[in-house]
């Protein structure tokens, strides 16, 4: 982006300045995305799609909001994109990496959810329309009150979708069927404790139900709160990945217990 400044063209006549970050964003008349000087994949360096189910919540007792991810990939880098002055957002299936920063950004310039994924969208040019088309995007945005909306493009392969529920959001694609989205949601509910388990069951219930039809092979997690991480000034409470493993269930659940067990023994807590 020439000189941090992102130009998206939506539809009515307004404007808005993230204070601080040196972001402008122009809300005008068309559809188009301006992203000057931004490096261009070709078609022959696009990656596979990312098959994916993924939860995002919010606890409203603490205040921490994050997001869990599973997929059959190496890694799942840049799926998750959290900031704790703004919230959450999860990008997957045909995947455009920069929609978390931009979803980040419109949260902290006070669009809401359902706002942030038409405007993203609607404005994506689709620069790769034969095989890497926006029509199969999914994504979803989750605010710091627990507002939550999500999307998933008429092109994302089946079965694709995505379940909210209270103070949470589930979607993914290439999955079993629906039973994957409506068993995560309804594990986030109903499971007591700290954030990191109730998204570590949603995670755990969405593979029961089936989960991705691939097989597993990576998953991570990221928490966030303003000044809750442990030490002074850091906002992330807990950031964890497994990448390549024959069940990153497994490891992701033993290094989330494990930090559990620490917390209620003292350490892992900011230093206030």
């Amino acid at each position: 982006m020439k000189n941090n400044r992102l130009e998206i063209c939506l539809g009515a006549v307004a404007s808005t300045k993230v204070a601080g970050l040196g972001l402008g964003f122009l809300l005008c008349a068309g559809l188009a995305v301006t992203r000057v000087g931004a490096a261009t994949q070709t078609q022959d360096q696009l990656p596979p799609t990312v098959a994916t189910f993924s939860i995002l919540g919010y606890d409203p007792e603490t205040g921490e909001v994050g997001g869990a991810v599973q997929s059959r990939v190496f890694t799942l880098t840049g799926v998750l994109t959290a900031d704790a002055d703004a919230g959450v957002v999860a990008t997957q299936a045909i995947v455009d990496v920069s929609y978390g920063p931009k979803g980040i950004a419109l949260l902290k310039a006070g669009m809401k959810p359902d706002a942030i994924i038409k405007a993203i969208w609607d404005s994506d040019p689709d620069p790769q329309p034969e095989r890497w088309t926006k029509q199969g995007r999914q994504f979803a945005v989750i605010d710091l009150q627990g507002n939550t909306a999500t999307f998933t493009g008429p092109k994302a392969t089946t079965w694709a979708g995505g379940k909210q529920g209270k103070f949470c959001t589930a979607q993914g694609n290439i999955l079993a069927g629906p039973a994957v989205v409506e068993g995560m949601v309804k594990a986030f509910e109903e499971t007591k404790g700290h954030l990191s388990l109730r998204l570590m069951a949603a995670l755990d219930a969405g593979q029961a139900a089936g989960g991705d039809t691939r097989g597993m092979q990576a998953a991570s997690m990221v928490i966030v709160k303003k000044g809750g991480g442990v030490w002074l000034n850091n906002d992330t409470v807990l950031r964890l990945q497994v990448d390549d493993s024959l069940n990153p269930f497994k490891e992701l659940r033993r290094v989330v217990e494990s930090w559990n067990a620490a917390r209620e023994k003292g350490s892992q807590r900011p230093v206030k």
